[in-house]
């Protein structure tokens, strides 16, 4: 339990609702990846970085780190199912030069993976960044730059204050509905539009 009665949203998602204060959340949808009495991560998941795709950043990246005049860190292999034509999302507005995975391999993906729940995994980690990168076909992996951060207690603060929804789980809203669409997707989870988004965050 967290603040009082709430419980952890780990594994939830929050959705912004139209009176949020900061701008840059403006119909954001975030998938909660840990919530504790620390405080709370989250990772945008319904805005694309225009016209960058994981191939376009994803050597940077590993160069930044460790230098590879070998080549061994480029990407093999890019089939049409492959993380190199993937979109770049978003993430959120810390730690904006970082890249974070979600993923479903689990234990079948080298280097260090956070359970989020129990199939979906987080990771930083640039070994499981170069094992991935080289899959021909990673299944549900989605890569984004940045996140979401809160102190503790400042999130349940800005739950009390009507400016997040919370959204249960749902595997369909975190890797395949339509990133432009995510935000109404979220909303109709709950049983609601636009329309009557702010009457219901009254009543929340």
């Amino acid at each position: 339990m967290l603040h009082g009665e709430m419980k952890s949203l780990q594994g939830q998602f929050l959705v912004a609702m139209p009176m949020i204060d900061d701008k840059r959340f403006t119909e954001s949808v975030l998938f909660v990846v840990e919530h504790n009495r620390d405080g709370a991560m989250a990772i945008a998941i319904n805005e694309k970085i225009p016209r960058i795709r994981f191939a376009d950043i994803y050597e940077d990246l590993t160069s930044s780190i460790s230098p590879d005049p070998a080549g061994t860190d480029k990407i093999q292999g890019r089939t049409p199912r492959g993380m190199a034509s993937r979109p770049v999302l978003k993430g959120g507005p810390v730690q904006t030069n970082r890249g974070f995975l979600l993923h479903e391999l689990g234990e079948e993906a080298e280097g260090i993976s956070f359970h989020v729940t129990n199939n979906i995994f987080l990771s930083a980690s640039m070994d499981t960044l170069r094992a991935i990168a080289k899959m021909p076909d990673p299944g549900r992996a989605m890569f984004a730059l940045g996140y979401c951060g809160w102190q503790p207690g400042q999130l349940e603060d800005e739950l009390a204050n009507n400016t997040w929804l919370t959204v249960p789980f749902s595997d369909e809203l975190l890797f395949d509905a339509d990133f432009g669409k995510r935000y109404d997707f979220a909303l109709k989870l709950l049983g609601i539009n636009r329309a009557n988004l702010s009457a219901f965050g009254s009543r929340a």
